[in-house]
């Protein structure tokens, strides 16, 4: 398995939590949602967004320089958009398009918490391979958000009627 560095893990938690982005603010365009439902949807885009800021925040000074003197970072950066998204929200089963076909409320939580689990395998995947204590430090914080979700998720699913 390649090394990452805490960059790269950084800009792959980044990019999953743009795609679950896409797929929650999907998610809440949906007719026939009661207000619970959509509020709970628009909380967990909104936490997609936070979580991004929370992971980009992880980066320090020593992090930021790095990238500034990364010639090659957004070539860097488009390949590990491509990992994730061959990993997580391959393009048969995106984000957008998972949300607007899912049948019924049900079914968009459903997915989410696959698509929450998917995202928690791949990071407990790298964590294994990762011995840089900072870098593994960064990557258990993006592990105990991702969990959050998870259970979140779990909670609402058991009041769906």
């Amino acid at each position: 398995m390649a090394v990452y560095s805490v960059n790269e893990i950084i800009e792959l938690a980044v990019q999953i939590e743009r795609n679950g982005y896409a797929f929650y603010h999907e998610a809440t365009k949906r007719k026939g949602l009661d207000d619970r439902s959509l509020d709970f949807l628009t909380l967990l885009r909104d936490q997609e967004l936070n979580h991004e800021k929370t992971f980009l925040n992880l980066r320090d000074d020593m992090d930021s320089t790095m990238l500034e003197l990364s010639q090659d970072w957004d070539m860097v950066s488009s390949y590990l958009k491509t990992i994730v998204e061959s990993r997580i929200f391959d393009s048969e089963h995106s984000a957008i398009r998972m949300a607007t076909e899912a049948s019924d409320l049900r079914s968009i939580v459903d997915f989410a918490i696959t698509f929450e689990k998917d995202t928690l395998l791949f990071f407990h995947a790298l964590n294994d391979a990762i011995t840089n204590p900072k870098a593994r430090q960064a990557l258990a914080r993006i592990i105990n958000e991702e969990v959050s979700h998870v259970l979140r998720l779990n909670d609402f699913k058991k009041t769906i009627i």
